[in-house]
């Protein structure tokens, strides 16, 4: 992970309203996807176009009460869940990947039904390719080309990050909707950006920036259990939480860390302070969305979510 000074590329908060797909300027209309299955049962999403980085809001509507069903996401077994108290709907969020190959995949459930045979009912999403700016930076050269002891340092980093989210708490635990991490912020920006370092090419920027200055409380975007609280070689003092169901929020480049893993934290409880640690030139706070694996944009949750 890498930020550069995000004040140089400030982008509108209007750019991330359900109306807008991550890296475009233009608004689009979402044409939204109601698929009867039988039995009573419809699949819903909230869109049949999604771009690479964004997030798809799933329902499963019943005239009944729901069947016990499973669910895939491109082959994938993700969660479902209800909301409330109503037993006739189950949801899901499909996170589609900032680097997920143009192309069509399928938003699958299966249950047995009322004679006990197995029923299948699925619907198409086309994933289109983000348009998304590249840019070119100078760094220092431990950031690109770093010594072996940096290097393992590293590939570490990125070993216990793969295992948090590997693991998939079957709960909600969050209550209400999700948050900006700071408050009132006047922009956030940057995801998605392709980015080539003292000319070569690296991952594109996987989080939101959001300039501040060093010291400004960072809150929890909802509640859950803090799962990482510590110094990582790219990102600096970095905070992840878990919120179940396999959706992590991730706050990093912090001055202060003001919990340890383990914690469980409300939403909008202070959990840092922005800071400028790890990969950075200027102080900022980068705020990072997984969802099953898939790294979207987290403005989208403020926004798509159920």
């Amino acid at each position: 992970m890498w930020c550069h000074n995000p004040r140089a590329f400030l982008v509108p908060l209007l750019w991330v309203l359900p109306l807008l797909t991550p890296g475009s300027s233009q608004a689009q209309a979402p044409v939204p996807v109601r698929k009867p299955c039988g039995e009573g049962i419809t699949l819903k999403l909230n869109a049949a176009i999604a771009t690479q980085g964004s997030l798809l809001v799933a329902e499963v509507a019943s005239t009944n009460i729901v069947p016990a069903i499973t669910a895939e996401w491109d082959g994938r077994a993700i969660p479902v869940w209800s909301e409330g108290k109503n037993p006739t709907s189950l949801h899901a969020l499909l996170g589609v990947d900032l680097e997920k190959a143009p192309g069509r995949y399928e938003w699958k459930i299966s249950w047995e039904g009322a004679d006990g045979k197995a029923n299948t009912c699925s619907a198409q999403v086309t994933v289109h390719a983000g348009k998304f700016p590249t840019e070119r930076l100078k760094v220092e050269k431990q950031f690109v080309q770093p010594d072996p002891e940096q290097q393992k340092r590293a590939e570490e980093d990125q070993k216990k990050m793969r295992a948090i989210y590997d693991t998939v708490t079957p709960e909600a635990l969050w209550t209400g909707k999700f948050r900006l991490p700071l408050k009132e912020p006047a922009t956030g920006g940057n995801f998605g950006r392709r980015r080539i370092l003292n000319g070569e090419a690296r991952s594109p920027h996987a989080g939101v920036d959001f300039p501040a200055p060093s010291g400004t409380p960072v809150f929890a975007s909802q509640s859950g259990k803090v799962v990482l609280a510590e110094e990582l070689y790219y990102s600096g003092n970095t905070i992840v939480i878990n919120h179940g169901y396999g959706i992590y929020t991730l706050y990093a480049h912090l001055s202060e860390i003001g919990v340890h893993a383990g914690d469980a934290v409300e939403a909008s409880s202070e959990i840092g302070k922005v800071g400028a640690t790890g990969r950075v030139t200027g102080p900022h706070l980068h705020w990072g969305l997984t969802v099953e694996h898939a790294r979207v944009n987290a403005m989208d949750i403020v926004h798509r979510q159920p």
